[in-house]
C-alpha cells in the first residue's frame, strides 16, 4: 500500500515537473520579441553611437531580430564605416527597412541597406545616388575625388559580396550616382522584399533563413512581439548639440561671457557659466566634422576683441578681431578635402552668422562704454594726482598705445602726436578721461 501510495505521488511529481517545463517552454516561446530603432536623420558620429548601442542592447535583451526603420539622406562616410561594420558583427540578425513611403536610403544609406541581413522598402522609396563629395556639400578636387569613388565603390563591393546582392548594380550608385525604386531594387537584387508595413515585413521573413557572424538563424517572426528602443537622454542631448548653428552659437556665448569675467574679475557667474557653454560647444565639435582652422579664428578674433576692450586703442584689435571672428565662422565647418558621401551640408548659416556677430560686437561695444565710464569714475580723481608723474610705454605709441604709471595701465598718446617706442621713460602732462597725454621723459632732462 505504501508503495504503491509512493510510486503514486512520484507519477504526480514527474507530471507537475513535466508540465511547468512545458508551460515555461511554451512561455518563452510565446515571449519571443524582437527589437525596433528608428533612423531618420543624416549619418553621422550620432546616429553611429545610437545604431551601435541599439543592436548590443537588443543582442543581451535576447531580442530574435532587430528591425531598423530607415529614412536618410546621407551622410559622413567614417560614420557609415562604422555602421556598416556593427551590422556585419551583429550576433542577431538585422533588417532595415526604408519606410515609411516617400523615405529613401540615399547616398550613405546605400551601404548601409545593403549591409543588413533583409533589405527592406516600403512603396514609393528610393536607395541610390551615392558619389562621395566633400563633407560640406560640394564637389571634391579631382584627384581626391577619384581615389574616393574608387575606393567607396569597392567598399560597396565587398558588402554586396557578403550579402550576395548584385554587386554591379550597387557599383553604379557610386560610379554613376544612379538610384533605384523599390521595384527596380528589388528586380536587380539589391533589396531582398517590399512590405507596405512593419506586419507585412515580419510575415514575409518569416522562415527566412540569414548568416550572422555567430552562424545562420532561422527567422521565426510569427507572433512576435516588437519591442522599441529610443535614443537615451545622452544620445538626445548629443543630437542637439551636433547641430553646426547650435555649436557655433554655444561657442560664442561662452567666448563672450569668459571675455565679461577677464574684464570684471570676481563676478563668477559670467565665467562659469561661459566655461560650461564652451565646454557644450567642444562636445558639439567633436561629432561634426569641424575646421579646426576656422575654430581657431574664433578664438584668435574674440582675444583681439578682449584686448581691445582692455586697453582700447585706434581700434586695429577691434577691427582685426571682428574680420577673424567672421572669417572663422565661415570657415568653422568648411572641408578641405575630407570625403563624405552626399547629406545635408554641415555649415553654419549666413543668419547664424550675421545675428550672433550683431550680438557679440553689440555686447562688446556695451561692454567697453561701461567700462569706459566705470574706469573714468572710479579712476579719474587718482588720475588727478598722476600730472607730472612718470612711467614707461608698455607699447610702442604711435600715437596712441598703453604706459605704466603708479602700477596701473593706461590708455595713452603722445602730447605732440609723435611716435615714442616701447620701454621710453615718458611723464604725464594731461589727463583726457582715462586717456593719458605724455612726453618723452629725457626731453625734460635735455
Amino acid at each position: 500500500m505504501r508503495a504503491s501510495s509512493l510510486a503514486l505521488w512520484i507519477l504526480i511529481l514527474a507530471a507537475l515537473i513535466g508540465s511547468l517545463a512545458i508551460s515555461k517552454e511554451a512561455a518563452a516561446q510565446t515571449d519571443s520579441h524582437a527589437a525596433l530603432l528608428s533612423i531618420d536623420r543624416q549619418i553621422d558620429s550620432v546616429s553611429s553611437r545610437f545604431l551601435k548601442r541599439g543592436l548590443e542592447q537588443a543582442a543581451e535583451g535576447g531580442a530574435a531580430f532587430v528591425v531598423v526603420e530607415f529614412d536618410t539622406p546621407g551622410g559622413l562616410l567614417d560614420s557609415t564605416r562604422d555602421m556598416v561594420a556593427a551590422i556585419l558583427e551583429s550576433p542577431i540578425p538585422v533588417v532595415i527597412y526604408v519606410s515609411p513611403s516617400g523615405s529613401h536610403a540615399a547616398s550613405a544609406g546605400t551601404f548601409i541597406l545593403a549591409a543588413a541581413h533583409i533589405a527592406a522598402m516600403a512603396p514609393a522609396t528610393n536607395v541610390g545616388t551615392a558619389s562621395p563629395v566633400g563633407a560640406a556639400g560640394v564637389d571634391l578636387p579631382d584627384t581626391i575625388k577619384s581615389k574616393a569613388t574608387q575606393d567607396a565603390a569597392a567598399f560597396l563591393r565587398s558588402i554586396a559580396d557578403q550579402r550576395g546582392r548584385d554587386a554591379a548594380a550597387l557599383e553604379k550608385t557610386v560610379l554613376e550616382a544612379v538610384s533605384y525604386t523599390e521595384s527596380e531594387a528589388l528586380d536587380l537584387g539589391i533589396i531582398d522584399v517590399i512590405a507596405k508595413d512593419v506586419n507585412d515585413l515580419l510575415a514575409q521573413i518569416d522562415g527566412l533563413v540569414v548568416e550572422t557572424a555567430t552562424g545562420s538563424v532561422a527567422f521565426s517572426a510569427d507572433g512576435v512581439r516588437i519591442e522599441p528602443i529610443e535614443p537615451n537622454s545622452f544620445e538626445r542631448v548629443l543630437d542637439v548639440l551636433a547641430d553646426p548653428q547650435v555649436t557655433f552659437i554655444l561657442l560664442a556665448l561662452g567666448g563672450l561671457l569668459l571675455m565679461i569675467e577677464f574684464l570684471a574679475p570676481g563676478m563668477i557667474a559670467p565665467g562659469a557659466v561661459g566655461a560650461i557653454l564652451m565646454a557644450l560647444a567642444f562636445v558639439g565639435l567633436g561629432n561634426l566634422p569641424a575646421n579646426w582652422v576656422g575654430v581657431g579664428l574664433i578664438f584668435l578674433g574674440m582675444v583681439l576683441l578682449y584686448f581691445e576692450l582692455a586697453a582700447p586703442g585706434l581700434g586695429v584689435f577691434g577691427l582685426t578681431g571682428a574680420v577673424s571672428f567672421v572669417i572663422g565662422a565661415f570657415l568653422m565647418f568648411a572641408d578641405f578635402g575630407t570625403p563624405a558621401i552626399p547629406a545635408p551640408s554641415v555649415k553654419v548659416s549666413l543668419w547664424a552668422i550675421g545675428g550672433v556677430s550683431s550680438l557679440l560686437f553689440a555686447s562688446a561695444v556695451g561692454l567697453f562704454l561701461s567700462v569706459r565710464v566705470s574706469k573714468r569714475t572710479e579712476y579719474q580723481p587718482i588720475s588727478r594726482q598722476l600730472l607730472g608723474d612718470t612711467g614707461v610705454t608698455t607699447t610702442a605709441l604711435n600715437p596712441r598705445g598703453t604706459v605704466q604709471v603708479a602700477s596701473e595701465l593706461w590708455s595713452a598718446e603722445s602730447d605732440d602726436g609723435g611716435p615714442i617706442p616701447t620701454g621710453q621713460k615718458v611723464v604725464v602732462a594731461e589727463i583726457d578721461g582715462i586717456t593719458l597725454k605724455v612726453f618723452r621723459a629725457d626731453e625734460i632732462e635735455g
